[in-house]
């Protein structure tokens, strides 16, 4: 399949050597003849900085698509275990109000009852399923973006970037949930219900002995209506804010900002993210932990005794916990692709056919 997939991504707007030369103005009508006496110097400038540019591998090729799983795994799994005691106190908020009515009155309500260790319950459902959520999801969406692109043609893919962006992201996001569900529904019986089990060595038997394996993933259709909404967010949000920092804050070209000025405008359109992923999402994360700490309740059953008010406690601190996030792992997920030197396609631009449908240009 890789082998495919690479076949056509040689023909990607996104993989934009040429785009970005346009953009730049190294190509179309308005660059310099051949041969021409007086090149610009910034041409040069660039044109060399491209020569000296080495990547690891072709973009849209099988080690490219393994590498962005990779970095899928260390930004997922090592951002999410690093906030387990957010989460914790969070779905607690969700699951018994009135117990836990703020994020410190939480924490004092948990390290009173648990101790610093209580914190931490929950660390291994959450490293292990959040890191195989981030291999389906940052490794997938590469490769649905190569696809959908390649069936749109490439004036289609400008035109309907955001479009491209959702449908590959949800894509992703989908088998994404398949991976995660059974570890966490793990994670919530351990956290919300005291007693159940403090390990994922004691709940995953106990559960499976209880249930079966509906388990695992009765809370699969909501974690859809959760994550499928987050990620599309997620992603579309990012790339779009990545477009409008360069286009209208950020004071030079991408191509001549360096690898460290890159990461700071990835992280700061990761947070901006962020905040909407957290919006989008919450409700169906209300659900989704309710469900998973009771037996036999249905989604509909849950978002009905909630109602409109219950499905919002929490906001503030599931704000807080994917801003930041958010923000980390799309740092985390550029960095990787700077250390193994993966390809890192600018923000796409109007491709020249197009400029000359639209009379752009001469």
């Amino acid at each position: 399949m890789f082998s495919s997939v690479a076949h056509l991504a040689r023909a990607n707007p996104f993989n934009a050597p040429h785009l970005q030369l346009v953009h730049d103005g190294l190509a179309g009508p308005c660059s310099s003849p051949v041969g021409s006496p007086n090149p610009p110097r910034r041409s040069r400038n660039l044109a060399a900085a491209a020569v000296e540019e080495q990547y690891s591998c072709d973009y849209g090729s099988g080690r490219f698509f393994i590498l962005c799983g990779l970095g899928g795994i260390i930004s997922c799994g090592t951002t999410h275990t690093a906030l387990v005691p957010l989460d914790l106190i969070k779905c607690r908020m969700q699951v018994d109000p009135q117990k836990y009515k703020g994020i410190f009155n939480g924490f004092s309500v948990t390290l009173k009852e648990d101790g610093v260790r209580g914190l931490a319950k929950g660390w291994a459902p959450t490293f292990i399923g959040y890191s195989m959520q981030g291999l389906c999801k940052f490794g997938f969406y590469e490769v649905f973006k190569v696809l959908y692109s390649n069936m749109l043609g490439e004036e289609n893919t400008y035109l309907w970037r955001t479009s491209l962006y959702l449908a590959a992201s949800a894509s992703a996001e989908f088998f994404a949930d398949i991976a995660l569900a059974p570890m966490e529904a793990a994670k919530v019986r351990i956290q919300t219900q005291p007693g159940y089990a403090n390990t994922l060595r004691d709940a995953a038997p106990k559960m499976y002995k209880e249930e079966g394996l509906n388990a695992f993933y009765k809370g699969v259709a909501p974690l859809w209506m959760r994550q499928i909404p987050y990620t599309m967010m997620k992603f579309a949000c990012f790339e779009r804010t990545v477009e409008a920092l360069y286009k209208f804050v950020v004071p030079k070209p991408r191509s001549e900002c360096s690898k460290a000025e890159q990461l700071v405008v990835t992280f700061v359109a990761g947070y901006i993210a962020g905040v909407f992923c957290a919006i989008v999402s919450h409700p169906a994360d209300s659900v989704v932990s309710v469900l998973n700490k009771e037996k036999g309740s249905s989604a509909s059953q849950v978002l009905q005794r909630l109602g409109f008010k219950g499905v919002w406690k929490g906001l503030f601190a599931r704000i807080i916990m994917i801003g930041t996030l958010t923000a980390l792992q799309w740092f985390i997920y550029d960095s990787v692709k700077v250390y193994f030197r993966l390809p890192r396609p600018p923000p796409p631009e109007m491709p020249e056919s197009l400029k000359k449908k639209l009379g752009l240009t001469e």
